[in-house]
């Protein structure tokens, strides 16, 4: 017996190394999760203006019902869903939204800003399994065009 063989009995010895196939290196990876926040829009004026952003999710995970999906969202329906999460478990932390704006909120780089950080958010609070299988309101707010906040009030 070698000498590096000795620590090993023949149940226990490492199998040997093994290249990986292209597939496995450039394939699809067996589960993924990608959510992207862009496109901003204002719309309105005066004091009635707003942006909403698109929210793109492209996933196999389960739990999500579309593989592809886009809708728009508002910041304060962000809001709303940050503080949903909130009232749905204790149990996950969730993650704070880029601050409320209110002097140039309408600013390309305030805009820029508030779109990072709502991708930032949203991939975190996405991301969890807890919330993938916890939350009542999770897959809805990414992925159903016709959401409705007075649908998940409870």
């Amino acid at each position: 017996m070698r000498n590096n063989d000795r620590a090993f009995s023949s149940s226990t010895r490492p199998l040997p190394a093994r290249e990986q196939t292209a597939e496995e290196q450039y394939g699809a990876p067996e589960s993924y999760l990608e959510i992207e926040v862009k496109n901003p829009i204002t719309h309105g004026v005066g004091r009635k203006m707003y942006t909403d952003f698109e929210i793109i999710c492209r996933t196999n995970i389960p739990m999500f019902k579309l593989r592809q999906s886009s809708v728009r969202r508002r910041y304060s329906e962000f809001e709303w869903f940050r503080d949903r999460l909130e009232r749905e478990t204790s149990r996950v932390t969730i993650p704070p939204l880029p601050g409320k704006v209110f002097t140039n909120r309408f600013d390309d780089q305030v805009i820029e800003d508030r779109r990072e950080g709502l991708e930032r958010f949203l991939q975190i609070v996405a991301g969890h399994p807890l919330l993938q299988t916890g939350s009542k309101v999770l897959v809805a707010f990414i992925q159903d065009p016709a959401f409705s906040k007075e649908k998940y009030s409870y």
